[in-house]
């Protein structure tokens, strides 16, 4: 088969974009953890590896208090130890010392999910393991998703988390509706300039605009990949084969407004995840705004 400059432009952006692992698509399977969340999830593994070795060597008196001290070695920007007995109670938290004393059974995370209980349940029954749940970041003073990885010593619950930026469906909406605004006040070339430009508001963490022509099936914008203008998508498909921008185009024009989901490469995570992206028509553009889930 010839290959034309068009055809190799979209072999590229297919490939580039929806890094298609064929495995992941046939097996359906949960994709893998991407290099940022791997690097986070390593580091949080070795601080727990420290902190109950230290533990164990030092007794529960020093190690508490070391754990309790931010200059006491295990308080690393986002990630730091905390502890719990076996009733819940927070006995050390490198974040947090207001919780220290406090039986903290009964704490809820950003979206009303038990997670204390989680682990203290989960402890009862394994020796070590994790939960999930969305909390503040003390490093960017943000609540989102978290990681904590937990071993039991003793009576003594040690455990560590990690987090991973990724937005949800309403901040999605949120984003989408601030763009909609700045093309109408606006109009659209001083709007996708700013979608495109990382400093513009228009990108943070795994979240940004695109736009893209409802007749050409062109980029006007893309914030995560702003080299990508001009680009007709109409034929991409994600990992899965779903033909994704034609189903965007094809929902704007028929109802204007509505979700796509697929499976495509977070830039937060490196990673492929499902995502669902949030379509708008404004005049001949649609423009969109998507999120992620890991599994």
């Amino acid at each position: 088969m010839k290959l034309n400059n068009r055809n190799l432009l979209i072999l590229s952006l297919g490939a580039a974009l929806c890094a298609s692992p064929l495995a992941y698509a046939a097996s359906n399977a949960a994709p893998a953890k991407g290099s940022v969340e791997r690097s986070h999830a390593r580091q949080a593994s070795a601080l727990l590896d420290r902190a109950a070795a230290h533990l164990q060597a030092k007794g529960p008196d020093q190690a508490l208090a070391a754990f309790n001290d931010d200059q006491g070695g295990f308080v690393d920007g986002q990630h730091y130890v905390f502890v719990l007995d076996t009733d819940g109670t927070m006995l050390a938290n490198g974040a947090s010392r207001a919780l220290v004393g406090l039986n903290v059974m009964s704490l809820k995370d950003a979206a009303g999910a038990p997670f204390i209980r989680e682990i203290v349940k989960g402890a009862k029954t394994a020796d070590s393991g994790q939960v999930n749940y969305h909390w503040r970041n003390p490093a960017d003073n943000k609540v989102e998703n978290k990681t904590s990885l937990y071993r039991k010593i003793g009576d003594r619950i040690i455990a560590v988390g990690y987090y991973i930026p990724r937005s949800s469906a309403e901040q999605a909406q949120k984003m989408l509706d601030e763009a909609v605004a700045l093309v109408k006040r606006s109009g659209g070339e001083a709007a996708f300039k700013a979608f495109n430009d990382p400093q513009g508001g228009f990108v943070m963490n795994d979240e940004y605009v695109f736009a893209i022509g409802l007749d050409d099936g062109k980029y006007r914008a893309s914030g995560a990949s702003p080299n990508l203008v001009g680009v007709d998508v109409r034929e991409i498909t994600d990992a899965a084969g779903t033909p994704l921008f034609k189903q965007m185009i094809a929902l704007a024009k028929d109802k204007g407004t509505g979700t796509v989901d697929y499976v495509w490469r977070n830039p937060a995570t490196n990673a492929v995840e499902k995502k669902h992206t949030l379509i708008r028509r404004v005049n001949d553009v649609l423009l969109g705004v998507g999120y992620y889930s890991s599994n």
